[in-house]
């Protein structure tokens, strides 16, 4: 198996698709594109991926990128950890997660690039749409938690990780942040997998 991943190991989707393996136990090589190059472009890996995006994940040929569906793929291919609940409902509420931090609270996104956690970049203080931003992130992830402080669904998923991936741009920033979100955000940071991305050496911060 072989997973393309960003050239500076910041990329969220990315961390969620290189866990997911780790998790199942499995072996694989990491290939890092080069997107400020647009690698991506590049004749040999557009035609290996329809969406030109990593993660891109190849297995026996068959190609797959969009992180979500890689996770979902691994998790119903092979055995081990399980990446997403059991029960049906938690299912799909770790779904949402991952949907929604993919593609709302884009002034977080924005103002907080991943660069923050895994490079040390620094940035301005948060706009006033961040704020609000930030305001419905706690707001839904304390109603996620429901009093839990470990994980979402009493067991690890997958979806924290997406979870605490969006909260680690605050704490490692040192912007406020609820101390029971950071406590949880930084427990799902010391898990063993995650660990693994964090800990890759990476290139010298050039951007942001």
């Amino acid at each position: 198996m072989l997973l393309y991943v960003d050239s500076n190991l910041a990329s969220p989707y990315a961390l969620a698709a290189f866990v997911s393996l780790l998790e199942k136990g499995l072996t694989f090589d990491v290939e890092p594109l080069e997107l400020f190059a647009k690698a991506q472009q590049e004749r040999a890996f557009a035609s290996t991926s329809i969406t030109r995006r990593v993660p891109t994940l190849v297995h026996d040929n068959f190609a797959l990128s969009e992180s979500s569906a890689i996770c979902e793929y691994i998790d119903e291919t092979f055995a081990g950890t399980r990446l997403y609940p059991t029960d049906l409902r938690d299912r799909a509420r770790a779904r949402q997660v991952q949907a929604w931090v993919r593609s709302d609270l884009m002034p977080i996104r924005e103002e907080r690039p991943t660069f923050v956690v895994f490079c040390g970049a620094r940035r301005p203080a948060l706009s006033a749409q961040a704020i609000e931003a930030t305001e419905k992130l706690f707001a839904a992830a304390l109603q996620l938690l429901d009093g839990r402080t470990d994980h979402l669904f009493g067991q690890w998923s997958i979806a924290d990780v997406d979870l605490a991936m969006m909260l680690q741009r605050l704490v490692a920033h040192g912007d406020p942040v609820p101390q029971r979100l950071a406590d949880y955000a930084n427990h799902q940071w010391h898990r063993p997998t995650v660990q693994q991305w964090i800990n890759h050496a990476r290139p010298p911060l050039t951007e942001y």
